[in-house]
């Protein structure tokens, strides 16, 4: 995917991203207003599937892809994320009506997790290593990501290990692009509110680890990365696929401006 100068370097090569076609619409999830649904794919693999053409948009699959990828490259466990090939043509196979229109509605790529058989919803009270939890905590502040809390704890246990799942809530940013130098360094309260908080040991020493790992060129590959059909629904102010690219580079790295309130935030309240 190529950039041009005014936007992205050159060298913004996509980072690597299987693209699968799905063949079987398997059953629906009905968790929230993206209605995810679980399906297969012609690599014999079961994907949870979330649709652009659900009522929350593509955004919610641009917001699912950025802070996946950059969770992975920060050492986190995100399931594999695949782009997701849909002929609208698998809609007449689903008895349900609503089902058959979302599939209808969303035609070409789409965003698929790796589906782990048998995981297990995060338990609140489960301890988790606190330097792992002060990990969490830090990247959940830098997206932004309001949906990490006991009510929804978007986490799994699989394998003996925590892995990070739904991240559709995070870089909410897109859904206006009013002031995002402004909003970049604004404050985050609803860190408080983080289901790992608890448990994490010090948010500045992971600010000290994981900072340095997001540079521009890793930002500027996860974003390349992004389908440009996804960035043309209601991009506003931004012209083209790849200026929309290079705002979500610029917010992040004006996010990553010293000093980050986020990791004042989060220390000062995880203290008895």
């Amino acid at each position: 995917m190529s950039a041009t100068p005014a936007t992205l370097p050159p060298a913004a090569t996509a980072l690597p991203i299987r693209m699968v076609t799905a063949t079987r619409y398997v059953t629906a999830l009905r968790e929230g207003g993206s209605m995810p649904g679980l399906v297969e794919a012609d690599d014999d693999g079961l994907y949870v599937v979330k649709f652009h053409g659900a009522g929350q948009g593509p955004r919610v699959l641009v917001a699912e892809l950025i802070a996946g990828e950059l969770g992975r490259a920060l050492g986190l466990t995100v399931p594999e994320l695949v782009l997701v090939e849909l002929d609208p043509a698998l809609a007449p196979a689903e008895p349900d009506s609503e089902i058959q229109e979302l599939l209808a509605r969303s035609p070409g790529l789409n965003l698929g997790l790796d589906f782990l058989p048998g995981a297990l919803a995060y338990r609140p009270t489960t301890e988790v290593e606190p330097d792992l939890a002060a990990s969490i905590v830090w990247f959940d502040g830098l997206i932004t990501n309001v949906d990490r809390t006991a009510r929804n704890v978007n986490l799994l246990m699989w394998g003996k290990r925590l892995w990070l799942i739904d991240h559709g809530a995070a870089l909410y940013i897109h859904f206006t692009w009013r002031d995002p130098a402004g909003h970049a360094r604004r404050d985050f309260p609803r860190i408080v509110d983080h289901v790992l908080l608890p448990y994490a040991s010090s948010i500045a020493a992971a600010d000290e680890r994981l900072a340095p790992l997001v540079t521009p060129a890793l930002l500027e590959r996860i974003v390349a990365a992004v389908p440009d059909a996804w960035l043309l629904d209601g991009a506003g102010a931004h012209a083209t696929p790849d200026e929309h690219r290079r705002a979500y580079v610029d917010y992040l790295l004006t996010r990553l401006e010293a000093p980050r309130p986020f990791v004042a935030e989060a220390d000062h309240a995880r203290r008895p």
